[in-house]
């Protein structure tokens, strides 16, 4: 039975991994193209479909930067937990030594670092924009 537990565990941490992947290369590609869009947008004649394309651009990037966040905030509270479980049942089964608890620190350090890009790159795909038009 606690081979089964053990590879539910894993088979979780390996989805949670997944979904992490796709939450951030979505929001770069998303932050990348409306950097584009919108900053051709900028710097055309401005009328009433240019101003709704890129404000309705500028509401994609922070909603699904917004999404992506709490899922990758979510996401990392979901593998500490996983690993936890991990831990607790490789001492039980004293095979403890095996697995180093510091992994937990350098998994916080990458989920702080995925979360700093997606924010950034969705700042830069915002403010880049917003300065080309009012120059």
């Amino acid at each position: 039975m606690i081979e089964r537990v053990h590879e539910h565990i894993i088979s979780e941490l390996q989805q949670n991994a997944r979904t992490d992947t796709i939450f951030i290369v979505a929001a770069i590609l998303l932050n990348l193209l409306a950097l584009g869009v919108n900053s051709g947008v900028s710097s055309g004649s401005p009328d009433s479909t240019t101003w709704i394309v890129f404000y309705t651009f500028i509401a994609l990037v922070i909603v699904i930067n917004f999404v992506v966040e709490i899922g990758l905030i979510k996401g990392r509270q979901t593998r500490i937990k996983l690993i936890n479980g991990l831990l607790k049942m490789y001492k039980d089964q004293n095979v403890e030594g095996y697995y180093d608890p510091s992994l937990l620190g350098n998994y916080n350090v990458r989920y702080n670092l995925f979360l700093l890009v997606v924010l950034f790159t969705g700042l830069v795909a915002i403010i880049v924009p917003l300065v080309l038009i009012t120059s």
